[in-house]
């Protein structure tokens, strides 16, 4: 990398960070702006090139340099103006250190790192408001499940165990299904609620849907005008179940074999689920239920029920096929009656590792996706009142027998 080369990424990451403190500047008076931070960086990228003959002890002084400079910005910030906050001197380290990076051959990592960091600035308030909408109990098991988790990941040996289950796979498929049920659960937490039924259900599909149907059919019988809402946000909770189904498979999968093989009878479950749901008002969709009651996803508890749910439907699988064949796997979908993730996570794994098709495994998670489809209709009756029962029967039944002749017809072809 030449030194017009060098200079040009370090001029564009400071003008890039510095636009955005540039445009904070607006609601109050700032330390630096777009020339600091340009200046910086390339200050930065020099004293790079400059160690190269005069020692790195160069860089060790100049980095002092800057370091001192910041801290003297944050004592005035706090002290002299009366203003709370850190970021702009750290910004303005952190964009020196980058211009060293560049000086260093490292441009790549700069300029990723400095995407990252403008992502974080410019989204300032956004990010305030999702901390905002967590409780302590929730921030801790978030923390805490972190933790286990980057503590446990690393060290995990890379083993089969039983021949079946990779336990630090299993450990990062744990941890991707929670980040996608946590991102939910806060957006259910922030938008849900306000936004009406429609957004609680579709939202909690995601997280959980034996637990949203649950608590969106009590609604239910506690009012029995709300039971049009109610079916309407169960389907919504279906569909996002559907979607979620077809993304588990990937994330365990990413060759897209299961999900391939998967997708033409789930995008049917998912488009006749769309086409009974719009047949209802969209009124309803700005009727609120109340707060839904689904524990955290990043709870520990939370987070190792789903590992154990998915391990033992493995073992069961794996045995179940060596001793009834296609038959013995097919029968694992009954566990969707508690997780149907747990069963996509299994069989895709089985298929993964060889145990089995892809074929039988996308066939399964299909299977899965219909039993969860039907647990609805039995979540409505034993939670809900006996119009929601009525309705969902309809609805519900209609979208499995939809989706197994799909099935069906796909295998045969």
């Amino acid at each position: 990398m030449d030194f017009l080369t060098k200079l040009a990424i370090s001029f564009l990451i400071g003008i890039m960070v510095g636009v955005e403190r540039e445009h904070r500047g607006l609601e109050h008076e700032i330390f630096a702006g777009v020339r600091s931070y340009s200046i910086t960086c390339i200050t930065g990228m020099l004293v790079a090139l400059v160690s190269e003959s005069a020692g790195t002890g160069f860089v060790y002084v100049a980095t002092f340099f800057f370091a001192a400079i910041c801290s003297i910005i944050t004592y005035s910030k706090i002290f002299l103006f009366k203003r709370i906050g850190i970021t702009s001197p750290i910004t303005l380290f952190f964009i020196f250190v980058m211009g060293v990076l560049v000086g260093y051959d490292y441009g790549l990592f700069a300029i990723v790192s400095s995407i990252v960091v403008s992502f974080l600035l410019i989204q300032k308030q956004p990010l305030h408001q999702f901390a905002g909408n967590l409780t302590k109990e929730e921030l801790y098991n978030a923390v805490q499940f972190l933790a286990v988790a980057f503590i446990l990941y690393p060290v995990m040996p890379e083993k089969q165990f039983f021949g079946l289950v990779n336990l630090r796979s299993a450990i990062l498929i744990v941890i991707l299904v929670s980040l996608i049920s946590f991102l939910s659960y806060v957006l259910l937490r922030k938008f849900g609620t306000k936004r009406g039924m429609c957004y609680s259900g579709f939202l909690g599909g995601f997280i959980n849907s034996e637990a949203t149907t649950g608590a969106l059919a009590g609604i239910s019988k506690r009012a029995e005008e709300m039971t049009f809402p109610v079916l309407t946000g169960i389907l919504l909770c279906n569909i996002s179940m559907l979607i979620r189904n077809l993304v588990l498979a990937f994330i365990v999968d990413p060759t897209g074999q299961t999900t391939r093989f998967m997708l033409p009878s789930q995008l049917v479950l998912i488009i006749v689920s769309i086409a009974i749901t719009l047949r209802h008002s969209k009124k309803f969709c700005q009727i609120g239920g109340g707060d839904l009651k689904i524990q955290s996803p990043f709870s520990l508890g939370q987070a190792f029920k789903f590992g154990i749910a998915f391990t033992l439907i493995l073992i069961v699988g794996s045995f179940a096929y060596g001793v009834a064949g296609t038959a013995g796997i097919y029968i694992t979908a009954l566990g969707a009656l508690f997780s149907s993730s747990g069963v996509i996570v299994s069989v895709t794994l089985l298929a993964v590792s060889g145990n089995i098709s892809y074929e039988v495994a996308a066939n399964t998670a299909v299977l899965a996706s219909l039993v969860s489809t039907v647990n609805k209709i039995l979540l409505s009756k034993i939670s809900g009142s006996a119009s929601l029962y009525s309705l969902s029967k309809n609805a519900f039944g209609f979208i499995a027998v939809t989706g197994a002749v799909a099935l069906l017809l796909w295998n045969s072809m």
